[in-house]
């Protein structure tokens, strides 16, 4: 089987619903017309069973299937990023400031596609339970809507999700049983030292010269104390300190992300990170606070969901553009929250081998993979739960 017919056939209908979501980006929970949007098109679907509000602006929608059977939870992200578009596209954010650089419009405009096939055809048993959820950018709407009860509600049996992958070939399917996506940390360190004559350094604790023998030690929990088979990150992405060339300023602030997937490479990382802040404090004569943040989990596939998951891929795509032992990335997902509370599997589908990354101010959704991605969310469901 190849990619739906009946989906192929509304695939302008899909790419007018994601142009208009793409003209009008929200961010984190604030995702309430894009949420009404939703709705409105579940409504014209015959779809009756809607609660809205989850995680402040999701929606949850059921389509009961014929007689009894599994519930499975297709989910899809609706939130944008705080990013200024340059795609020059006719279809461009009308927003300043605000832009689907992540492919959220086109992640809900294929569960939308196959939404709409599923309330038609209900070539299944059990249900459905579509998980359109807000604030996936580093707010935690999947671990809000998890802990607000949304598994237990709808019995949901099995969760799989779907994002698309630049640098994948158009359509390619892509997922690995176990870890595919790492855990995110956060962290910000706060330097207080004492300013002065940049003449006179002599009279001053300088933050500066602290920042930067932290930045450099930090880098050592990566080179020198991480096992060097464990998959590690540290990056320091912003320092601020300082006014003029004159002057020793007061203070100095770093922050910057950790990726890891090994709970006890994600406790050596704090500890030592502690250590070296403290340490680097007393070498010059400063004070140092530092905030480590845990953020989301790792995204981890269960086994028989995974293997699951790549036999429907090789049904909508064949095997030549299914790779079931995908590379993991160290970028993070906040569906690993709903992957803890069920079973179930994250796949990427190929974006395209040119074109901007995500999170770049010139990147687009290809349209041309919805119905492939629409078609793999609708046939997990037929197939998980067959007649």
């Amino acid at each position: 089987m190849a990619v739906i017919n009946r989906i192929a056939g509304f695939a302008e209908e899909m790419t007018a619903w994601r142009r208009h979501i793409h003209e009008n980006p929200e961010l984190a929970r604030d995702c309430h017309e894009t949420a009404a949007y939703v709705v409105e098109r579940l409504k014209e679907f015959g779809i009756t069973e809607i609660t809205t509000g989850w995680a402040e602006s999701g929606v949850v929608a059921v389509i009961e299937g014929q007689g009894e059977g599994p519930t499975i939870g297709l989910r899809a992200d609706m939130d944008a990023l705080p990013m200024t578009e340059i795609t020059g596209l006719d279809y461009a954010s009308k927003v300043p400031g605000k832009m689907h650089a992540c492919g959220h419009d086109g992640h809900t405009a294929m569960l939308l596609g196959a939404a709409k096939y599923l309330a038609e055809t209900r070539n299944f048993a059990g249900r459905a339970v579509l998980l359109f959820q807000p604030d996936e950018e580093g707010g935690g709407g999947g671990e809000a809507m998890v802990q607000e009860g949304v598994m237990e509600k709808y019995a949901i049996d099995e969760v799989y999700a779907i994002h698309n992958g630049p640098g994948l070939e158009a359509g390619m399917i892509a997922l690995a049983p176990g870890p595919l996506m790492a855990a995110v940390d956060s962290f910000y360190i706060d330097i207080q030292g004492r300013g002065g004559h940049g003449a006179m350094p002599h009279e001053s604790a300088d933050p500066v010269v602290a920042a930067v023998g932290i930045v450099q030690a930090i880098q050592t929990i990566v080179s020198r104390n991480n096992d060097a088979q464990k998959r590690l990150v540290v990056s320091v992405t912003k320092i601020d300190t300082g006014t003029a060339t004159n002057i020793i300023p007061d203070t100095a602030h770093i922050c910057g992300t950790v990726r890891t997937f090994d709970p006890e490479v994600r406790d050596l990382v704090e500890r030592r990170m502690g250590e070296i802040v403290a340490g680097q404090a007393a070498s010059f004569g400063v004070e140092v606070k530092l905030n480590y943040d845990r953020g989301y989990p790792p995204t981890v596939n269960h086994e028989k969901q995974a293997i699951f998951a790549a036999e429907v891929a090789r049904d909508v795509v064949g095997e030549t553009l299914v790779d079931d032992n995908a590379t993991p990335l160290m970028a993070a997902e906040d569906f690993s929250y709903m992957l803890e509370a069920r079973p179930g599997a994250y796949v990427f589908v190929g974006n395209g081998v040119d074109g901007a990354m995500v999170h770049h101010p010139a990147y687009d959704f290809n349209d041309e993979i919805a119905p492939v991605g629409a078609s793999f969310l609708a046939r997990l469901v037929e197939k998980a739960a067959p007649l």
